[in-house]
């Protein structure tokens, strides 16, 4: 197994993590303020956009500090996902669904307390919750700047390698301009995989 590094901007490790108790859907999750690296490219990505959230200003922050917060996830594929097929397609929908529901449910209760926050759509790179967003967020790069993951070419595509899983990784991320306690907190109240 090789060794993992963390970076100075982990807030939170990577632990893996379910949806509910009982779920065989496990995503690897941490949280990270944004490198330099990744603020510009997440300025590029969503331009100020998380500056207008909510709409109406009503967000009170009180004496809580605004992060900039990246909340990369990789999942374990079934497949080797570099491989082509229709079962490759099939599993690369699986993992999809099984982010969008962990993300769409972590960045609603986010803004639920009045903070920004979105995911990146990782078939396409963009934005899913900001509209009017049209710059292409990779992902690999992500991984590869937050957690130390490797990543080689094949073509014109990068390939992301996880420590234990090799390329059979399925990687999306979550951003949000929040506290990073409460962030924190609303992740740690996944359940863990036992």
């Amino acid at each position: 197994m090789a060794s993992i590094t963390h970076n100075p901007s982990t807030i939170i490790p990577p632990r893996m993590l379910v949806m509910k108790e009982g779920s065989s859907d496990e995503i690897e999750c941490s949280v990270h303020t944004l490198p330099k690296p990744l603020l510009r490219e997440f300025g590029h990505v969503f331009t100020d956009q998380y500056l207008n959230f909510p709409p109406d200003g009503s967000a009170s922050t009180g004496s809580a500090t605004l992060d900039m917060l990246a909340i990369p996830t990789n999942q374990r594929a079934r497949e080797d996902l570099v491989a082509i097929g229709d079962h490759i397609e099939k599993e690369k929908d699986r993992l999809l669904n099984v982010f969008i529901e962990y993300a769409r449910e972590l960045c609603m209760n986010i803004r639920a307390k009045g903070y920004w926050a979105d995911f990146i759509d990782p078939c396409s790179g963009l934005p899913m919750l900001t509209l009017n967003c049209n710059k292409v967020y990779s992902e690999v790069d992500g991984m590869e700047c937050l957690l130390n993951y490797k990543a080689y070419n094949a073509g014109f595509c990068k390939i992301l390698t996880h420590p234990r899983w090799g390329s059979a990784v399925y990687p999306a991320t979550i951003f949000a301009y929040a506290p990073a306690s409460i962030v924190s907190e609303l992740v740690n109240e996944y359940p863990s995989m036992k």
